[in-house]
C-alpha cells in the first residue's frame, strides 16, 4: 500500500486511521513523502486555511473599529475593549483547552475548535449591543491558540523531522496571507457593506475550514493522554524560558506595528490611502519569512532564532531614521515583518522540550505571543505619551527584541548543556511525532524493520 510522509495504515482493525511510521525519519520516509506531494500540499492548505480566517479576524478588527464604534454607539477607546476580549480569549483558551482536549483525537479537535470560532464570529455579526460583542469575541478567541496549537503537530507529524519547521512555516501562511489579502477585503467590506458582514465572511472562512478539514484532516486515533500530564509541561523550565522568548522578544514588532498608520500620517506625511500599502508591504515580508526561514531553523533551530531577534532589533532601531523616507521605511517595514517567522521556529522549539505535553505547549506559544500583543503597544503607547515621538516606538521594540535575544542565550546556553527530553512515552497521543534524532546504528535500524525491508 503507498505511504505518505512516513504515515502507514495502523492495522485491518483501525481503516482509515493513520499513525506515524517507525520509519517516519528514514530515507524511506522522504522519498514517500516526496511521492505524494499533492495529498500533503492538500492537508496543508486546509490548515493553512484557518490560520487564513483567525488572521483576518484578529487584525481586521481593529480596521473596523471606528465602524463597529459608531454604530453601537461608543467612543473609540471603549470599542477597543472588543479588542482585548478577543486576546483575553486567546490567552486563556489555549491552555485551558489544550490541556481539555487531552484525550481527544486531534482532528476532531481541529473541527470542534473551528466550528466555534464560526460560532464566535456570527454572533459577533448579529450582536445586538456592545456587551453582546465584547461575549461574542471572546468566544472568538477561546479556539484560536488551541488551533493553531493541534495544526502545528497535525503539520510537524505528516513530514520527516528535518521538514518540522518547514510544515509548521506553511500552516502559519495561512495568519501572514491573512494580512496581505483578507485583512484589506474584510475592511473594504466593511467601508461598503457594513463591518457585521465582514465578521460574516470570517465566519464563511471558518466553516470552509471546517469542510476542508473533515475531507482531508489525517485520521487519528483519540489520544491517549491527560490532563495531569498535559499539565506537566508546566514544571518544565525549558518550556517556560522559550515562551519567554516569544512574549517578550515578539512585543517589539507589535509595539511598531500598532501605531504604524499614524506614525506613516504624522511623520512621514504620507496620503491615508497609501496605508494598505505599507501594511501589505509588512505582510508579504511576514509570508516570505515564514516561507523561506524555517528551512534555515531545521537544519539550526535555535541560531536560528537568534538571529532572527538579532535581525528584528536592527530593523526597529532602523525605524526611527527611516521614517522620514517612505521608500526607505517600505523596505524596513518589510523587513520587520520577515521577523514574523519566529513563531514556527519557537513552535518547533516547544515541540523539542514539551515531553508528553505536546498539545498543551504548543498552544501556549499562541498564549505567549498575545501577551507580546498586549506588552509591545503598551510600552511603545507608554514612550509616545511621555512625548518621545511617534517614531519611539521603534526603540522601544528594539529593547524587546534585545531582551529576549537575551533570554535565547540562557535558553542556548541550557540546550548546550544537556540533551533535549522528546516525547514519546508509550501512551503519547498517536499523531506525536517523534521528535528526536535517531542515533542508533544501521544495523540496529535494520533489526526494527518488517521483514523484506532494507535500510537504504
Amino acid at each position: 500500500m503507498a505511504t505518505f510522509a512516513g504515515l502507514v495504515p495502523v492495522d485491518a482493525s483501525n481503516a482509515g486511521l493513520m499513525t506515524i511510521s517507525p520509519l517516519a525519519t528514514s530515507p524511506r520516509a522522504n522519498s514517500a513523502a516526496a511521492a505524494h506531494p499533492p495529498r500533503l500540499a492538500i492537508v496543508l492548505i486546509s490548515l493553512a486555511m484557518g490560520g487564513f480566517a483567525i488572521g483576518t479576524t484578529e487584525f481586521a478588527s481593529m480596521s473596523l473599529l471606528p465602524f463597529f464604534a459608531a454604530d453601537l454607539h461608543i467612543d473609540e477607546p471603549t470599542a477597543g475593549h472588543a479588542i482585548s476580549a478577543y486576546a483575553l480569549g486567546v490567552v486563556l483558551g489555549a491552555p485551558l483547552i489544550a490541556v481539555l482536549g487531552a484525550r481527544f483525537a486531534r482532528r476532531t479537535q481541529l473541527l470542534v475548535l473551528m466550528a466555534v470560532f464560526a460560532l464566535g464570529n456570527a454572533l459577533t455579526a448579529l450582536a445586538p449591543g456592545f456587551g453582546w460583542m465584547i461575549a461574542a469575541r471572546f468566544l472568538s478567541g477561546l479556539p484560536h491558540g488551541a488551533y493553531f496549537g493541534i495544526a502545528a503537530l497535525v503539520a510537524a507529524s505528516l513530514v520527516p523531522q528535518q521538514r518540522r519547521s518547514q510544515a509548521i512555516g506553511q500552516v502559519m501562511l495561512g495568519l501572514t496571507c491573512a494580512t496581505i489579502i483578507g485583512v484589506p477585503l474584510a475592511n473594504l467590506i466593511g467601508q461598503s457593506v457594513g463591518w457585521r458582514a465582514s465578521f460574516g465572511l470570517v465566519s464563511v472562512l471558518a466553516l470552509l475550514t471546517v469542510l476542508l478539514c473533515a475531507l482531508f484532516a489525517p485520521r487519528d486515533q483519540a489520544g491517549r493522554s491527560d490532563p495531569l500530564r498535559e499539565l506537566g509541561a508546566l514544571r518544565s523550565g525549558r518550556v517556560w524560558i522559550t515562551l519567554a522568548i516569544g512574549a517578550i522578544g515578539f512585543g517589539g514588532m507589535f509595539a511598531v506595528y500598532t501605531y504604524l498608520a499614524t506614525t506613516l500620517i504624522e511623520v512621514t506625511k504620507v496620503s491615508p490611502a497609501t496605508i494598505p500599502f505599507f501594511l501589505a508591504l509588512f505582510g508579504i515580508g511576514a509570508t516570505l519569512g515564514n516561507l523561506f526561514v524555517p528551512r534555515f531553523a531545521d537544519r539550526a533551530l535555535m541560531p536560528t532564532a537568534g538571529i532572527i531577534l538579532l535581525f528584528a532589533a536592527v530593523a526597529l532601531l532602523v525605524f526611527p531614521l527611516a521614517a522620514g523616507n517612505p521608500w526607505l521605511l517600505a523596505i524596513d517595514i518589510f523587513a520587520i515583518g520577515a521577523s514574523v517567522s519566529l513563531g514556527a521556529i519557537l513552535q518547533t522549539r516547544l515541540m523539542d522540550v514539551a515531553g508528553d505535553a505536546q498539545a498543551l505547549a504548543a498552544a501556549l506559544n499562541h498564549s505567549a505571543f498575545n501577551t507580546a500583543n498586549a506588552l509591545g503597544p503598551f510600552l511603545g503607547g507608554l514612550a509616545i505619551r511621555e512625548g518621545l515621538g511617534w517614531t519611539s516606538t521603534g526603540p522601544v521594540g528594539a529593547a524587546l527584541a534585545l531582551l529576549g535575544l537575551l533570554i535565547w542565550a540562557i535558553a542556548r546556553r541550557d540546550a548546550g548543556s544537556a540533551p533535549v527530553e522528546v516525547a514519546s512515552r508509550g501512551d503519547a497521543a498517536p499523531l506525536a511525532p517523534s521528535l528526536a534524532p535517531d542515533h542508533r546504528s544501521r544495523s540496529a535500524v535494520h533489526r526494527d524493520l518488517p521483514a523484506g525491508t532494507s535500510a537504504k
